[in-house]
């Protein structure tokens, strides 16, 4: 059994989950077999999962089968064994990420402010740089942090989230990456086309021939702290170091609350550190349905 303000949050999660399932979540987790009617609904499941990850904090799926077994077996009677629910769990890594989406979506705070955005990424760890990966080879690559100072295998993921004031961003995108791809090369490809935009990067957004050209087409800058330019003499270096360093200052203080949102979800999920997933489908669970349980945290 669980206490009763406990309980209400289960049931509201559940109806949430419902409705979401009943107008979109369905077609993309639809069984065409004799089976597409199992006791043990998908809604149940990822109410389960959802529930266990942000009331008890518990990140593996082990421990959120062992915490259903033993406190909501009253409320889940047709729970049955782990290996049906890990198995029944990995197929609704796409149900996960369009709930995730959804949530993003509806949810935006009114003081988002929406000519601002901050970028940055962080890692999401399957194994050290010195082992082998045997999980997701097809999704999965080698890269390094360099705030951390490590190399790892595993992915990336990148988020634009709008300034706010005095508050952690919100995330606009999110989006997922090898572990390889570099930042920059992320946002040409992906965020490159939004106009009248003003960006706050680190370092590794610093492209002046770029992002000149941008403004020109888009009207949208970018502002990371000062880069050392290769080559550059001394006499430079210390003649500017006063301004670029009060420059550099003020960005990343601007740019700090992303930070801090990775550190919220890192608390509330265990979001990087993916060292015990197995698969490809267990890996997406992983990545999509921390965040959908980090973002459901934020309506109840």
């Amino acid at each position: 059994m669980i206490p009763e303000a406990q309980a209400i949050k289960l049931i509201k999660i559940y109806f949430y989950v419902c409705e979401r399932y009943e107008k979109e979540l369905n077609y993309l987790c639809e069984r065409f077999s004799n089976n597409n009617r199992p006791e043990l609904t998908d809604q149940e499941i990822m109410t389960i999962y959802l529930y266990t990850i942000q009331e008890e904090q518990r990140s593996l799926v082990k421990q959120i089968y062992r915490f259903a077994d033993e406190y909501l077996r009253s409320w889940f009677p047709r729970l049955g064994s782990y290996a049906s629910f890990d198995n029944r769990l990995n197929r609704l890594s796409e149900a996960f990420k369009q709930l995730a989406a959804s949530l993003l979506k509806e949810n935006q705070p009114a003081d988002c402010c929406p000519d601002q955005s901050l970028l940055d990424s962080m890692p999401i760890i399957t194994c050290s740089g010195r082992r082998s990966p045997k999980v997701a080879p097809e999704i999965v690559d080698k890269g390094v942090c360099s705030s951390k100072g490590i190399y790892f295998h595993g992915l990336k993921l990148h988020a634009l989230g709008f300034r706010r004031t005095g508050q952690m961003p919100f995330p606009e995108q999110l989006t997922i990456t090898p572990a390889s791809y570099n930042d920059l090369f992320v946002f040409k490809t992906t965020w490159a086309d939004l106009a009248q935009r003003c960006f706050w990067g680190d370092k590794i957004y610093y492209n002046i021939e770029f992002f000149e050209q941008l403004e020109q087409e888009k009207q949208s800058t970018m502002l990371t702290p000062v880069k050392a330019v290769k080559g550059q003499s001394n006499w430079e270096k210390q003649f500017n170091k006063a301004a670029d360093d009060l420059f550099s200052k003020s960005v990343s203080k601007v740019r700090q609350p992303i930070k801090s949102f990775f550190n919220w979800l890192v608390q509330k999920t265990d979001f990087q550190h993916a060292s015990k997933v197995r698969s490809t489908k267990g890996l997406m669970i992983h990545v999509f349905g921390k965040i959908a349980a980090a973002f459901i945290y934020l309506l109840f």
